[in-house]
C-alpha cells in the first residue's frame, strides 16, 4: 500500500506546497489499490489510470499509483473533474473513484477549530476514512483499451507530411496513413514556417 507522508514529500518535488486536491490524488491511489487488491506504486505497466482533469490532482494519482503519461499508464479525460478509473490490465476490472458529494462538509465538521475552509479541507483529507472522503463505482469501460495502449514500436509515415505516427494512431485516407492533421482532424492551423534552431545554426556556419 502507497504511503501517505511519503507520497507527498514526493510531491513536494513537484510543488512547492501540497494542497487539499494532492491529498485527494494520493488517498484515491491508495483507495484503487486497495479496491482492486494491487501493490503500488507500479513497477510495472499493470494499471492504467484515467484522470478527469489535470493540474495537481493528477500529479497526486501519479505518484500514489506510478502511473504517468510517460509510461503511457495515464490519459486525460478532461471532463474538469477531480476523479479518476483505475483499470487492472490483467483482469479488465475497473473502478471509478471521486470525491464524496459531502466530503467538504465533512471535512469541516472534523476541524472546526480551523478558520479556513482550504485548511481545515486539508488536514482532514489526510485522516477521513476512505468511505466518508469517496465514492467509488465498478464500471466498464466504452472505449478500447488495447487501441489505446497499442502496440510498442508501431509506426508509419504520413504519406502528405511525412512525419512519423506513433502507437497506431494513424487515419487511413484512401488506403494510405495520414496523421489526424493531414486528415482535417488537427488541433491548430498552420500560420507560417518558421526557421528553425538547426536551420539557423546551418545558416550561420555557411553564410552566403
Amino acid at each position: 500500500m502507497p504511503d501517505l507522508s511519503n507520497a507527498l514529500e514526493r510531491l513536494l518535488g513537484l510543488h512547492d506546497h501540497i494542497c487539499p486536491r494532492q491529498v485527494l490524488g494520493v488517498r484515491m491511489g491508495m483507495t484503487a489499490a486497495a479496491l482492486l487488491g494491487l501493490d503500488l506504486p507500479q513497477q510495472d505497466k499493470r494499471l492504467f489510470t484515467f484522470v478527469e482533469t489535470d493540474g495537481c490532482f493528477a500529479d497526486g494519482v501519479m505518484v500514489a499509483t506510478g502511473c504517468s503519461l510517460g509510461h503511457r499508464t495515464m490519459r486525460l479525460i478532461d471532463h474538469g473533474k477531480v476523479a479518476a478509473t483505475f483499470v487492472d490490465t490483467q483482469t479488465d476490472r475497473a473502478v471509478r473513484i471521486a470525491p464524496h458529494p459531502l466530503a467538504r462538509v465533512r471535512a469541516e465538521e472534523l476541524m472546526p477549530d480551523v478558520k479556513s475552509h482550504w485548511q481545515a479541507q486539508l488536514a482532514a483529507y489526510h485522516i477521513m476514512p476512505s468511505d466518508e472522503l469517496f465514492q467509488a463505482h465498478e464500471v466498464t469501460l466504452t472505449l478500447s483499451l488495447a487501441a489505446i495502449i497499442s502496440r510498442p514500436g508501431v509506426r508509419v509515415n504520413c504519406v502528405r507530411c511525412g512525419e512519423e505516427i506513433l502507437n497506431q494512431r494513424e487515419i487511413m485516407v484512401e488506403g494510405q496513413p495520414c496523421c489526424h492533421s493531414c486528415a482535417n482532424e488537427s488541433y491548430w492551423s498552420d500560420a507560417g514556417a518558421l526557421s528553425t534552431v538547426c536551420q539557423q545554426e546551418q545558416e550561420a556556419s555557411h553564410p552566403i
